[in-house]
């Protein structure tokens, strides 16, 4: 099965044209190295009412709330697809060596998200279509 790496996190508004920019250049050099996909999402429905017959008590907990977003704040969710953990670490490993990630460009710009309100973590797919 399947390996991906998630992430939920922040980005101030007016940033965002920044962040899909940077997300861009980043999805070629993953994409380039290996990774099955690549995706980068920015939240739309972030309090969606609950479905007909949900009791309220099995209301989730949103994004919102978990990253303290503010209304200056847009609420994003990315992940990317590897064939496996160790692929996973394979592609990342490549990427860290790109030139591109050492690009000025890239490392002498301040980030265009909050890096201390990022949440990141690696799953293994358990069900897939």
């Amino acid at each position: 099965m399947a390996y991906v790496d998630g992430f939920v996190f922040v980005v101030p508004k007016g940033k965002e044209d920044a962040y899909r920019a940077m997300a861009q250049k980043a999805n070629e050099v993953w994409r380039k190295h290996g990774a099955l996909d690549y995706k980068e999402c920015m939240g739309e429905d972030l309090h969606p009412a609950l479905p007909e017959g949900m009791p309220a008590d099995m209301a989730p907990n949103s994004f919102v709330d978990l990253l303290k977003a503010g209304t200056d704040d847009t609420v994003w969710f990315s992940y990317i697809v590897y064939e496996s953990r160790a692929h996973r670490d394979e592609v990342n490993a490549a990427v860290m060596k790109d030139p591109a990630m050492n690009d000025p460009a890239w490392t002498d710009q301040p980030m265009p998200m909050d890096m201390k309100r990022m949440y990141y973590g690696g799953f293994q797919v358990e069900v897939s279509a």
